[in-house]
């Protein structure tokens, strides 16, 4: 038993997963503990505001690049990954400045249009977080793809110390939905910067180097279909998942809203702690996998079976005790996002379990059907809205329907990626 214990700590994988997972355990542990601080200090209301503009941050960010980060794990030699890496800096640029004129002459339109008068004067931040997000997202494809998973969980602890602190400290001088909102747009920009400084001191190649814009042309070419593809996918499925929380202010106002960002943070942590750990081992595993002609199939479905039993006591013990949960650790007041917990830890169980089907798709050059699948989704998830609010009048109708039907869609997901992945294995 010794021996075959330490054969598996021995294999890379295994070993990456580990380092990932503690720097990532670390950073959640601090979150946890002054996660009901921060609840007691602003209040359901305070919280809403900052899920609100998170949620618009959370369409926002994930195409400050194109998605064309997410490519730098892929090629062979570092100097095509740094010119990925150059290309993606320029587009959030270019991004930051398109949305900044754009609230310039368009900003109460927009807020008209989508009811968030409260959040108004934070708007003009939103070009900061293009900025940061594209800076974060290119320094941690990086990361992964030079296995510097250390300096990630380093990286990770040292960053969820310093802004929950921040939260905490300042919430005492200034406890409103401001110093929340400030916070969080500057989080990834304060990772990104903390990235690239431990990175300097290991010596390794830096993902910053100049090229000629002839080249980079070449390489926006070669992989055209992240930002034809997986930049509108991750969009839509952005805005899937950031509508419950924009509407629920709307209809139910900010301290619904408030009860939804609680509840999809606290049921977050399993998949921040594991699940992102073994899906960011997981890609460049799969990829050379893939290259070195091994079995994906089983390659996939162990890393799912594994995500499952990990998964099934947290979401469980959500689903049994939540409300009591969430009164407890977080205050009088949060019961209702208890009650929203336990729908929404069905999806989010399988959430968590099916990050290696979405770390696999590029690798089987699958992200046409992953556009297909996002778009199922929002139309599901517009349809649980509209009967919620509409036939019910109900958010915990709504919300019950979310957890539902994400189940559900996340196990066809799961399904039909391993049907693709035993396709690419006999092609």
């Amino acid at each position: 038993m010794n021996n075959k214990l330490a054969r598996l700590f021995n294999k890379s994988f295994v070993r990456n997963i580990i380092i990932m997972s503690t720097g990532t355990i670390a950073a959640q542990a601090i979150s946890l503990l002054l996660t009901p601080i921060i609840t007691r200090i602003y209040g359901p209301e305070s919280y809403g505001l900052m899920g609100v503009f998170i949620a618009i941050m959370g369409v926002v960010t994930p195409i400050a690049a194109l998605t064309y980060p997410i490519a730098i794990v892929l090629p062979k030699k570092n100097k095509e990954a740094q010119s990925l890496a150059q290309l993606s800096i320029y587009i959030s640029i270019g991004l930051a400045i398109l949305v900044l004129l754009i609230l310039c002459f368009f900003k109460q339109f927009i807020v008209r249009l989508f009811n968030i008068e409260e959040i108004s004067p934070y708007l003009f931040l939103i070009p900061v977080v293009i900025l940061c997000a594209g800076f974060f997202q290119v320094m941690e494809q990086w990361l992964i793809r030079t296995k510097q998973f250390g300096i990630s969980a380093k990286v990770a602890f040292s960053q969820s110390l310093l802004v929950n602190g921040a939260k905490t400290g300042l919430g005492y001088l200034h406890p409103f939905a401001t110093t929340l909102i400030i916070l969080s747009s500057i989080n990834e920009g304060i990772r990104a910067i903390m990235m690239l400084v431990f990175s300097k001191k290991t010596g390794k190649p830096l993902p910053f180097q100049f090229t000629k814009l002839l080249s980079l042309k070449t390489t926006a070419k070669k992989y055209e279909d992240f930002p034809l593809f997986r930049a509108p996918q991750v969009l839509l499925n952005a805005f899937s998942d950031n509508m419950p929380v924009l509407l629920l202010s709307v209809f139910f106002g900010p301290a619904s809203a408030g009860f939804y960002t609680l509840c999809r943070s606290v049921l977050k942590v399993p998949s921040n702690l594991i699940g992102k750990s073994i899906g960011d081992v997981f890609y460049p595993r799969i990829s050379e996998a893939k290259n070195n002609g091994e079995n994906l199939t089983k390659l996939i479905r162990k890393a799912i079976l594994l995500l499952g039993a990990v998964g099934i006591i947290p979401f469980g013990v959500i689903v049994a005790f939540g409300p009591w949960l969430f009164t407890f650790i977080f205050g009088a007041g949060w019961e209702v996002a208890g009650e929203y917990a336990r729908w929404i830890s069905l999806w989010m169980f399988f959430n968590f379990t099916y990050q290696p089907c979405i770390r696999a798709l590029p690798v089987l050059s699958a992200q046409g059907f992953h556009l297909i699948f996002t778009v199922l989704t929002l139309l599901v998830q517009t349809s649980n809205i509209i009967i919620g609010y509409y036939i019910f009048s109900s958010d915990l109708v709504i919300i019950a329907l979310f957890g539902s039907s994400g189940a559900i869609l996340c196990i066809v997901l799961i399904l039909i990626t391993l049907r693709i992945s035993k396709k690419v294995g006999c092609s």
